[in-house]
């Protein structure tokens, strides 16, 4: 499933902290809720529901997530690998055409709550929505008492409608998950990864300096660091790099931590853009990751790495010249189209 057909760059949209109560003109929406990590095709079949529901009933179309992620609050050692951190799930569920997201903070207290307060605290006093829309296994309250035999009885007593979305399959009816998607990018399967999330796996981030041996070498990147709980899998990328003015550059990417060159250097993503030789550093770009070419490997000199170089450099060239989108998000993430 490609995003919702009238999916559009949402630029009046709204990035709200929950915990307060909705301004009068957001209040009657309908509201999606889960985690949505990833906003792959089995949560697009949750937030296409909610779209359609709100336009048919004039309302606000609205978004009800939690930060940070439940398995990262209760196992902070071993946090969550984000595919779509807070601020570009945020974007991205704008650019779907939601009016307004609502991060509502997990906290131990808020998870230690009774479904009941849940219901009617958060959903009916302080969003006060019309409809909820949900995947069919959403569990909520305490222990994860509230289910949705629940919340349809909640529904029921307290004045608004709600939509259950079933398991999402993709064509081989394995359900899509966001469990799935990040193991497919830890093994470097990242057409697998695409498929699942219906738009290329693209990461946001702030330009900083490296130690410029690529300039050197003739191949200047511009350097991203990301999480440390990135997984991402090592190795070479043909990728897109998006521009805060929305221009765009192919070019061809390495994640890792330069074996040729360091022994246990942190590991960076570094893009060489493509004839391009303007100044990125301190710039917020996007970049999309079309596909994997090869993992990482120690070169015995700089001789032979920069020779492999150019042989990446034409293969991503020949895979991003007959690349087309995948639907309406991928259009507007990585094409001018």
């Amino acid at each position: 499933m490609s995003a919702n057909p009238h999916t559009k760059a949402h630029a009046g949209h709204r990035r709200i902290t929950g915990g307060v109560r909705l301004p009068e003109e957001l209040r009657g929406g309908v509201v999606a809720i889960g985690n949505f990590d990833g906003v792959h095709r089995g949560h697009q079949a949750v937030l296409d529901r909610a779209l359609k529901e709100a336009e048919k009933a004039s309302v606000p179309a609205l978004v009800l997530t939690f930060e940070p992620h439940p398995r990262t609050l209760f196992n902070p050692q071993k946090p969550v690998y984000r595919l779509t951190p807070p601020t570009m799930k945020a974007e991205l569920l704008g650019r779907f055409g939601f009016d307004a997201v609502i991060e509502y903070p997990f906290t131990k207290a808020f998870a230690g709550r009774s479904p009941e307060a849940f219901v009617s605290d958060v959903l009916s006093d302080q969003l006060g929505i019309s409809s909820a829309i949900t995947g069919f296994d959403f569990h909520f309250g305490k222990s994860r008492q509230g289910g949705p035999g629940y919340l349809m009885e909640a529904g029921r007593r307290l004045g608004f409608q709600v939509g259950l979305i079933d398991a999402f399959r993709d064509e081989a009816t394995e359900v899509i998950s966001s469990s799935r998607i990040r193991e497919c990018l830890s093994a470097g399967a990242l057409a697998e990864a695409n498929g699942l999330l219906g738009y290329r796996h693209s990461i946001s981030g702030t330009v900083v300096k490296g130690r410029q041996l690529g300039r050197t070498l003739g191949f200047p990147t511009a350097n991203f660091r990301l999480d440390a709980e990135t997984s991402l899998c090592h190795g070479i990328y043909a990728v897109r790099l998006r521009r805060a003015d929305s221009s765009l550059y192919d070019g061809v990417a390495s994640f890792g931590r330069r074996p040729t060159v360091e022994n246990e250097g942190e590991a960076l993503l570094e893009v060489f853009v493509f004839d391009f030789d303007d100044d990125l550093y301190g710039e917020e770009c996007l970049v999309s990751l079309f596909g994997f070419l090869r993992p990482e490997e120690k070169f015995d000199g700089l001789e032979t790495l920069t020779a492999q170089m150019k042989r990446d450099e034409a293969e991503a060239r020949a895979l991003l010249s007959g690349v087309v989108p995948f639907g309406s998000l991928d259009r507007m993430l990585a094409f001018n189209t």
